[in-house]
């Protein structure tokens, strides 16, 4: 309870949920923000910032339950990742203290930490940072959940052309046995507008990250495939801020759960799961929708033909230098121009594709090819228009994803 509130002002809730639609709040992660943090922090901004903590992530250790937390101070690297243990997911958690710290003379940014298992040689790897500097991946202790070697703040792994002004952060971790690969998800821009998801892999967590043209992610290219961005369908005012994701592997089952802002009022942020699925190129795409548990068997060709919106999820950026990466001169304004927009297509019973950019299509089995283009086919909830229906999902030739929505 905080001034009669009832609310923890800057901690982390935890919520639970048996399907991935319906959630329900157990309680908050810590009693209040661990004060070695605060102290840090402050030390370092003139007593400014440390007013929440960002970016939990959880991992299990046998019976114990690890969340790694970050406190900083907005538009600074006076930043500190910390860890908190529990013997239950729900708490309480405990807090064990610093596993990396960076202050305003460090190359990198102490914040939104991710951490896996390699699965070969059992090593623990944690990867955090942001456009400071990049985003770096450091060797953790299996027992203590500490940074193997005291004082190490690891080595880069993903950067970012004009990173001075455009923002990369939020990595994710995630191993898929399928392909034997490690995946690293990340997201680029800002976090009000054209927040959005790219991923590059690897055949080891501590990388090197390759995209999906091959650029090696540690060097200053802008990487590819675009996952996510700011979107519209219509019915819909448009959801952005479509990044800093989780991943999570429910027995083969993959989902992807990131922030969304709803406009045009987009300040507060709401969380999206998405269906995940790989195409046969070993790379992942997210369903256009967000997830409902709606289930159906194998799509059949004729339930293809029809009006279909479909969005091309291109590679949208604002046209001026931001500030901290993140905020445009005079503040952010809703504006059309900046979301993706659905147009409507015909998709005919003869595999052709009417009123669109794209020509033909085709089915086999879970996949549908539109022109060269392939992509996974869905089942889910129509959120705009409200009732079941089909959707796809796929990589275009230049790196960036079309979603596609049956509506009649």
């Amino acid at each position: 309870k905080f001034n009669d509130t009832g609310e923890k002002i800057g901690n982390i809730p935890i919520r639970r949920s048996k399907d991935l639609v319906n959630w329900e709040f157990v309680g908050w992660a810590l009693d209040s923000i661990p004060q070695p943090a605060v102290n840090h922090v402050h030390a370092n901004t003139q007593n400014k910032g440390a007013d929440n903590m960002w970016a939990p992530f959880i991992y299990q250790h046998q019976d114990t339950y690890r969340i790694y937390y970050s406190v900083s101070s907005f538009g600074s690297q006076a930043s500190y990742i910390g860890l908190a243990e529990a013997q239950t997911p729900e708490g309480p958690f405990t807090d064990k203290g610093v596993v990396v710290k960076t202050d305003t003379s460090s190359v990198m940014n102490a914040i939104d930490a991710s951490v896996i298992k390699d699965k070969k040689t059992g090593k623990v790897w944690m990867h955090y940072g942001s456009y400071f500097g990049g985003l770096h991946v450091m060797e953790l202790d299996e027992e203590t959940g500490f940074a193997k070697t005291p004082g190490d703040q690891g080595k880069l792994v993903a950067t970012r052309a004009n990173k001075e002004t455009r923002v990369i952060e939020a990595p994710e971790i995630v191993y898929n046995p399928e392909f034997d690969k490690y995946y690293l998800f990340v997201s680029y821009d800002p976090l009000f507008t054209f927040y959005n998801v790219r991923v590059g892999r690897s055949d080891s967590p501590e990388g090197p990250f390759y995209d999906y043209f091959g650029n090696n992610m540690a060097e200053s290219t802008n990487n590819f495939p675009v996952l996510t961005h700011s979107y519209m369908f219509e019915n819909h005012p448009g959801w952005s801020g479509n990044g800093h994701c989780g991943v999570i592997n429910d027995e083969g089952k993959f989902f992807m759960l990131h922030q969304g802002r709803l406009a045009p009022d987009n300040l507060m942020m709401q969380m999206h799961v998405r269906e995940m699925k790989w195409l046969s190129s070993g790379w992942p795409i997210v369903s256009p929708e967000r997830f409902a548990g709606i289930k159906k068997e194998l799509i059949q060709p004729e339930d293809i033909p029809g009006t279909w919106e479909i969005i091309h999820l291109k590679d949208l950026v604002d046209q001026t230098d931001l500030w901290q990466g993140q905020i445009p001169p005079g503040g952010w304004s809703y504006d059309k121009s900046a979301f993706n927009v659905s147009t409507k297509m015909e998709l005919t019973s003869e595999g052709v594709i009417n009123n669109g950019k794209f020509n033909q299509w085709i089915i086999e089995g879970d996949i549908i090819k539109i022109d060269n283009s392939e992509c996974a086919l869905f089942y889910g909830w129509d959120w705009e228009n409200e009732k079941e229906t089909i959707l796809f999902s796929g990589i275009m030739d230049n790196g960036t994803a079309v979603w596609g929505k049956k509506v009649e």
